[in-house]
């Protein structure tokens, strides 16, 4: 009969190794969103610097400032509509090819994604603060970090959270889009005030929900499999903080 001392320490290695496995791994998708974070906040400022200039051009935003051709292009002209959804359709578009891709090329995609949505966050530096829009990132960082912590540490079973809050941001999405045309400032209000609960709600999810899939697949120790779990970790949290800061940067934000 095996030696039960033998037995448990050899349950024990294997909790141990398990467990410097789940500190790398959460320490890649903790990195790559960092990166991707990073690669967005970069390439907003840069194009919106390129997008205003000071020289007087036709097109005046006003307190001295005005659109650049490309300013025009980007936040003027019907060109604006495809930077507002590209990074919709290509996050979409994630699910779809991360399969085929090999995990160094999913982290290439999602790097183009990230710099793609700095495209398109790029006008908040025309309608807030640069003060602002760093004191909203550095409130979001906070909420993010404790939200996550929470969401590894919590001993509660968060999983059922999934259907309600992916709902929530169905929901989200189709209301943005109305707004578009009608333009009311009570229902952006709301918009803003549901999508900070539904996006603190996702951010504790989706960190608990990386842990245990890591620990439910680490006994296979595909280190493929792994590499694109943390990608697809990384772009989940990525998410959850880029939509979290806009719709605190909604109350938190000093318009120009």
């Amino acid at each position: 009969m095996a030696d039960y001392r033998t037995i448990h320490a050899g349950v024990g290695a294997r909790s141990a190794e398990i467990d410097a496995g789940l500190r790398a791994h959460m320490n890649k998708v903790y990195g790559t969103m960092s990166v991707g974070l990073i690669i967005t906040g970069l390439a907003a400022w840069a194009l919106a610097n390129l997008a205003v200039t000071g020289t007087p051009t036709q097109y005046e935003l006003g307190n001295g400032e005005y659109l650049t051709g490309l300013g025009y292009a980007l936040y003027a002209s019907p060109l604006k509509w495809v930077v507002m959804f590209a990074p919709l359709a290509m996050v979409f578009g994630f699910g779809a090819v991360v399969s085929r891709l090999s995990a160094a090329a999913t982290q290439t995609y999602f790097y183009a994604y990230a710099a793609l949505m700095g495209l398109s966050l790029s006008s908040i530096f025309l309608v807030f603060t640069g003060m602002s829009i760093a004191q909203t990132f550095f409130v979001t960082a906070g909420a993010f970090a404790g939200l996550s912590l929470w969401g590894y540490t919590t001993k509660k079973d968060i999983s059922a959270w999934g259907s309600f809050l992916i709902m929530g941001v169905i929901g989200l999405v189709i209301a943005s889009i109305v707004n578009i045309f009608l333009a009311s400032s009570g229902l952006a209000f709301a918009i803003s005030a549901l999508g900070v609960l539904i996006f603190a709600g996702l951010t504790a999810y989706d960190t608990q929900k990386i842990k245990t899939d890591y620990i439910s697949h680490a006994h296979a120790m595909d280190s493929e499999w792994l590499g694109k779990s943390a990608i697809m970790g990384a772009l989940n949290l990525y998410l959850d903080f880029i939509n979290l800061f806009m719709f605190l940067l909604q109350f938190l934000g000093n318009r120009d």
